[in-house]
């Protein structure tokens, strides 16, 4: 158990914690969440030891180990990917040789019934119990198991750690960390770096994980499903939920909405009270219930009510320009780098208004398919077409990378914008949270989040009606995302998006092309209907239990082309029909309205009507109610198509 006792800690004069009591058990499955500088990673880091707190103390369990994986480090290995990653087992060969020193001391001693005896065998047990469980002499069938759960090939396995990007780079420390199994693992943001099977084999690992896990992450889908307790972090209090995130969001907001109405009953009893000490402060017959009243208030506990951020990115997209009914079709589409085949042969059709995912492992294609359809790569086989009247707008995996780095904030949308936009660049930049200070800030003084937001907000300044993004929701928090969500769903153009979080996927786009070992494979429904089908394409030995067969069933192919097209073509005809009903209603009912406001009007100068108009003005009454239900059933109707 990890026992925290009274802790507090400042930051820049600011109390990130305050007298701070809590525990971790031994197989506890805890979210830490609260706002960015909440002080979610410096906990992390008190945990394991890499910060000392100003007061208060940490107890960790004699014997027990903690494992730390920060968001971010530099990475210092010389050696290839299976070779830095055996070097996870440097505990093993020291346990060997405490149990081969025990082994021997036991054979030694007759003392049979000493305590010292007793000890010793209880130690070795130990000993034995934490070589079976960290592999013992499976060490590279171990490793081997863990690298393909997190994307490697066994081709990557020889090549140096050096050659691979910052990203593969933390997979292997992520690699070292589980094989080494501490007691308590300490995970801040560690899906960042990963891709969607990835992520899902991580899920399975730490669910299963023996020891306790501690989260910090923006994936909520990640939290909810390994969690079963989340703390939050706010004002520099704590509050322990006994649930995953999704539950203690709706506990959390019951929580503040009880804070608001104890504060307001309190401000009402403390006006009350005030009020007798000011009207009676000089009559001598009341002195002593003033006296009485005064102490009151100063005993009084005031109700605090916990600092909420509203802060969050608000925008929508511009209107979709109109285009052609077809916005993308490919047909035969390769892509090799050298020797390597990305992908061949991909056929796909997409037509107005069409919202579609890719997914899939890194290096399967993905944003190479984005980047041929953008035309930032001309070097494909096959052939590939953008309809008539299509405007591409295209958010680059490295987009905020992409900035200019010496220019500031201001400046670079300045420098897109045109015609009228100009005079609201600084109207555009508040509603994406840069102050009046942060507009002159330059680019490479800003954070990876800000610089995520300052890209976004360059991609509103041009309308488009085909929208390419490739990982999007990368350094955005959970509202933002959220923001960004709903912004997509409102957006009357047709949509690509490249992205490994499951959440933000599900809902947003009706079905999703799978990239996988050179193929591209097309399935008709969202995300999580994916992910239920258990088609992953994941082979038997990246995920421990699938030794005894694959766990992906088989993949369906691509579709007819221009036969699903017609199809589409006529649930497209159903569902236009159903919307123009959904206006049509909301036009009777404006224009109800409309009169009924006319007759509230006249009944407000207060002067007598005859009868005819109160039965007219009753039966618009009746009318607008029954076009209220007409409209709720279209509505109904139009958002099950």
């Amino acid at each position: 158990m990890i026992s925290v006792n009274n802790l507090s800690v400042q930051f820049t004069g600011t109390e990130l914690f305050k007298n701070v009591t809590f525990n971790i058990a031994d197989h506890d499955r805890v979210g830490l969440v609260g706002m960015n500088g909440a002080g979610k990673s410096t906990l992390l880091k008190i945990l394991c030891g890499e910060q000392e707190p100003e007061s208060g103390t940490l107890i960790i369990a004699s014997g027990q180990t903690v494992g730390y994986l920060p968001q971010e480090m530099v990475p210092d290995a010389v050696g290839t990917v299976i070779e830095e990653t055996l070097t996870a087992f440097s505990q093993l060969d020291e346990l060997e040789r405490e149990q081969e020193r025990l082994t021997a001391e036991i054979a030694e001693r007759t003392d049979y019934e000493s305590a010292a005896y007793t000890r010793l065998l209880e130690r070795h047990n130990e000993v034995t119990e934490r070589l079976t469980m960290l592999g013992g002499g499976r060490r590279r069938e171990a490793a081997e198991k863990v690298l393909l759960g997190l994307g490697f090939r066994h081709e990557d396995f020889e090549r140096p750690v050096a050659v691979f990007s910052g990203g593969w780079q933390m997979r292997v420390e992520l690699a070292k960390l589980l094989l080494r199994h501490p007691d308590f693992l300490l995970l801040d943001e560690p899906t960042n770096h990963l891709d969607i099977v990835s992520i899902q084999w991580l899920e399975d690992y730490l669910t299963g994980y023996s020891g306790a896990v501690v989260l910090v992450s923006h994936d909520r889908t990640f939290l909810d499903n390994i969690t079963k307790r989340t703390i939050e972090i706010t004002a520099g209090r704590i509050y322990d939920y006994k649930c995953p995130y999704s539950e203690y969001v709706v506990q959390m907001q019951e929580r503040r909405a009880s804070q608001m109405a104890q504060l307001t009953n309190q401000q009402r009893q403390v006006a009350q009270i005030e009020a007798f000490i000011e009207r009676f402060r000089y009559k001598a017959t009341k002195a002593k219930q003033v006296q009485s009243r005064v102490k009151m208030l100063e005993r009084m506990e005031r109700v605090v009510v916990d600092e909420v951020s509203d802060e969050s990115i608000h925008f929508q997209f511009p209107p979709a320009p109109h285009s052609g009914k077809i916005v993308v079709e490919a047909q035969g589409v390769g892509k090799a780098y050298g020797e390597h085949q990305v992908f061949d042969k991909v056929d796909m059709l997409l037509t107005a208004g069409k919202k579609v995912a890719f997914v899939g492992r890194n290096g399967e294609g993905k944003s190479t398919m984005a980047k041929v359809i953008v035309g930032d790569i001309n070097d494909y086989t096959g052939t590939l077409r953008l309809g008539a009247g299509v405007v591409l707008g295209y958010y680059a995996q490295n987009q905020a990378a992409m900035l200019n780095l010496e220019r500031t904030v201001f400046e670079t949308i300045d420098d897109v914008a045109t015609g009228d936009i100009r005079p609201k660049i600084r109207n555009i930049l508040g509603s994406f949270l840069f102050s009046n200070e942060d507009m002159d800030k330059k680019v490479k003084a800003l954070s990876g989040g800000e610089k995520a937001r300052l890209a976004l907000a360059k991609l509103l300044l041009t309308p488009s009606n085909l929208l390419i993004l490739d990982e999007p929701t990368n350094h955005l928090d959970m509202n933002s995302k959220d923001v960004l969500k709903n912004a997509l769903l409102q957006y009357t153009g047709t949509l690509i998006v490249v992205s490994h979080d499951r959440d933000f996927l599900s809902g947003l786009t009706d079905e999703l092309y799978e990239f996988r070992d050179g193929e591209v494979h097309e399935f008709k429904g969202d995300i999580m209907e994916f992910v239920k089908s258990g088609q992953w394409s994941v082979a038997s030995d990246q995920v421990p239990g699938a030794e005894n067969g694959t766990l992906n069933t088989k993949q369906p192919t691509l579709s007819e082309g221009r036969a699903a097209y017609e199809q589409s073509k006529e649930r497209e005809r159903e569902r236009r029909k159903l919307q123009n009903a959904v206006k049509q209603k909301e036009k009777e009912i404006e224009e109800i309205e409309k009169q009924l406001e006319e007759k509230d009007a006249v009944l407000a100068t207060g002067l007598p009507q005859n009868e005819e108009f109160y039965r007219v003005y009753q039966e618009l009454k009746t009318m607008l109610e029954h076009k209220m239900e007409e409209w709720e059933e279209a509505v109904i109707l139009a958002e099950g198509q």
